[in-house]
């Protein structure tokens, strides 16, 4: 059998693989949707929308994923608020990530000369051609990397999903190893996996870094840490 496991073992935790994946997935859609509108929301001229944008900043990074995971599936469903796992999951860490996300946005549109956008708007553009035609295409190079960055944070997170009961790779590890013990090896194709499902965002990462910097302008670390 590969690696002393059985194929009945080497099935739970391609199912928990899976899981995993498409909680990633999805959560980073949400996560992508959310950052570019809270960081361009802070970057408005509108009052209201600078601080709804901070304050939903400040709440979702201002606290542990496992909490909030724990609060959306524990404590809510008490208030007749009940989401199946995977979309607590997707939400809580995709509204979490998203967080994060935005300030990766609001840095690379400042980081355009302020010049261009004065330009823009002399030449007759209204604020959002400016935004469309003349920010973003200096601006998306500078968020590729930070965003794969990012996306391997929020692969990460997801093992923190198995306590919320959802049979991700994580609890399928533990499954394994209370049934049939092999600590050591269950856990080394654990780590070993999730290394394959971060491999391709890695590579990405990589790839957008040498791009950047064969054009002379590699993006600025704009990554914040993305705690549990």
């Amino acid at each position: 059998m590969p690696l002393g496991l059985a194929p009945d073992a080497w099935r739970l935790l391609a199912s928990g693989l899976l899981v995993t994946v498409g909680v990633a997935v999805c959560a980073a859609v949400l996560a992508l949707l959310t950052a570019f509108v809270v960081g361009l929301a802070q970057l408005s001229r509108r009052t209201t929308l600078r601080v709804g944008a901070t304050v939903y900043i400040e709440f979702w990074r201002g606290a542990s994923a496992l909490v909030q995971l724990f609060i959306a599936f524990y404590v809510l469903p008490l208030f007749g608020i009940d989401f199946p796992p995977f979309v607590v999951a997707v939400v809580v860490l995709g509204l979490n990530v998203g967080a994060y996300g935005s300030q990766i946005v609001r840095a690379a549109v400042q980081s355009v000369a302020p010049g261009q956008r004065e330009a823009s708007l002399a030449l007759g553009l209204t604020r959002a051609q400016t935004l469309r035609l003349v920010v973003a295409p200096q601006a998306l190079p500078a968020m590729l990397a930070p965003f794969a960055n990012e996306a391997v944070e929020l692969l990460k997170l997801t093992a923190a999903t198995s306590l919320i009961t959802l049979r991700d790779l994580s609890l399928a590890a533990r499954m394994l190893v209370q049934r049939d013990g092999h600590t050591t090896l269950v856990y080394a194709v654990e780590l070993g996996l999730y290394f394959l499902a971060a491999l391709p965002l890695l590579l990405l990462t990589r790839t957008a870094e040498r791009r950047l910097r064969s054009r002379g302008r590699a993006a600025p670390a704009l990554t914040p840490v993305n705690p549990l």
